[in-house]
């Protein structure tokens, strides 16, 4: 055992002796331990040096980043280069650089024309007759001869009244007639007769006045009786109901087989005329000196009639006359305009716009009217300039025909105006057109040449720091 220890000792090489424990230390001197007999302690010091090592080098490596970027100088301030880059991307991403920016907007080139003298007003479809049908007489109703909704015309027959009655009638008053036609017969040969007696002195005159007298009363009671068989011949006439006025019937009121009375409340049917049809709109007491110089020339004034949503063109017609007087508590006045109504677009009762054209202006300057903008000082437009920057120019505006505006004063023929992106306008700002993409594309890569620049002046302003920025460059 003795041999074995030995022979161990002198294979191994020589550790330098440690000093003994104070106490408790174990048997064996540390130089003859194993590095099996390594404690679990001294392992983990190791690891920790080593992890320690690890984040020394991240934060020197993490100081020298520091120390190369721009903002991480010492005394607070960058290099020039470096200060110029981040003026640059402050300037675009800051609310100061969005206003020196270039703002994209859309353009419009002033043109000349005619642009029309247009009033526009709300009206209502008014038809020129609407008729309640009623009867006439009493009487059972027999048969409807009509659909609803059907188109008639005058004098058709649209519904039979019982007219048995009326014939009864009828039959009576002409025998009173004739009855009273024979008593006037036989006064008239005896007031003869009388007459030639009293030329032979054989009768007294007074006997002759008598019967003329007679004469004279059955000559009215045979009037009487000829306008009592007028009066129901009448009511067998009556007893046929037919179209007043041509038009299109609406819905039934009365069924066949009910009773009705000339006092009936809703009729048997209503007829409204369509074709032609009238427009009742109005207009301001403004307009109507102008309106009169074209009517009282003997000028047709030109309506169009649109739906409610003023986009599309129902029926074209003209205007056919204008009220007598000014509403005063509204100041307009009424006008009516007669359309054909071919197609049957117009409704009676139905709510139009109405476009009544005026007057037509010649060689007018006109612009898109988004292009009008209102501001403290009244109307104005922004002129684009050749720099590509506007200008705010007071304009003075015309008529106005939906998406066109005529200019009296303020702008010329030819000049462009900026129609859409102006709220982010001002005086003299500058403006990119999105249709000069290529200068644009051009000025984006000298805008990103200048940066490269910057941060290339910013690399040498720090020769110390060219390693870093040589590694970052590639």
């Amino acid at each position: 055992m003795d041999e074995q220890q030995q022979h161990s000792e002198t294979s191994r090489p020589t550790a330098p002796v440690s000093p003994a424990p104070a106490s408790g230390g174990p048997d064996r001197p540390l130089h003859n331990r194993d590095k099996r007999d390594t404690p679990p302690a001294v392992v983990k010091s190791h690891r920790g040096r080593n992890i320690a090592l690890i984040v020394a080098a991240l934060a020197i490596l993490g100081f020298v980043l520091w120390r190369w970027h721009p903002w991480g100088s010492p005394d607070g301030a960058a290099a020039p280069g470096a200060s110029a880059t981040h003026s640059g991307r402050s300037g675009r991403g800051g609310p100061g650089g969005m206003a020196n920016m270039p703002q994209p907007v859309h353009v419009a080139t002033a043109t000349q024309g005619e642009m029309p003298v247009v009033l526009t007003a709300l009206g209502t479809v008014t038809p020129l007759a609407s008729v309640t049908v009623l009867p006439q007489l009493s009487g059972t109703l027999q048969d409807v001869y009509f659909k609803e909704g059907q188109m008639v015309r005058k004098g058709d027959l649209l519904a039979q009244i019982d007219p048995r009655p009326y014939q009864i009638s009828l039959s009576n008053a002409e025998g009173t007639l004739a009855r009273d036609e024979a008593l006037l017969q036989t006064a008239r040969l005896d007031l003869k007769r009388y007459q030639t007696l009293l030329s032979q002195d054989s009768i007294a005159s007074q006997q002759v006045d008598t019967q003329a007298s007679l004469v004279r009363q059955y000559e009215g009671t045979v009037k009487s009786d000829k306008a009592n068989v007028d009066t129901f011949k009448l009511d067998l006439v009556y007893a046929r109901i037919t179209a007043p006025v041509s038009g299109r019937v609406g819905l039934r009121q009365v069924d066949p087989g009910n009773y009705v009375t000339p006092s009936l409340t809703n009729g048997i049917v209503v007829i409204t005329q369509l074709q032609p049809i009238s427009v009742i709109f109005t207009t301001s007491e403004d307009n109507l000196q102008q309106i009169l110089e074209q009517a009282q020339s003997g000028t047709k004034l030109s309506v169009t009639a649109y739906d409610r949503s003023n986009t599309t063109s129902l029926e074209g017609g003209t205007l056919e006359t204008l009220d007598n007087q000014i509403d005063t508590t509204t100041g307009t006045v009424k006008l009516r305009a007669i359309f054909q109504n071919n197609k049957n677009l117009l409704f009676p009762n139905q709510f139009v716009n109405t476009r009544l054209l005026v007057n037509t202006i010649k060689d007018a300057v006109i612009v898109p009217t988004s292009a009008v903008l209102n501001g403290s000082m009244g109307q104005f437009v922004y002129v684009v300039k050749p720099d590509n920057t506007v200008t705010v120019r007071p304009v003075k505006v015309g008529p106005v025909d939906g998406e066109r505006t005529s200019i009296k004063s303020g702008l010329q023929v030819g000049e462009r105006v900026v129609i859409d992106g102006s709220d982010r306008l001002k005086e003299g700002a500058k403006i990119t057109i999105p249709a000069d993409k290529p200068r644009g594309a051009r000025g984006a890569s000298g805008a990103a040449a200048a940066a490269a620049s910057g941060v290339s002046g910013a690399s040498a302003a720090r020769p110390h720091h060219g390693k870093h920025a040589a590694q970052a460059s590639q």
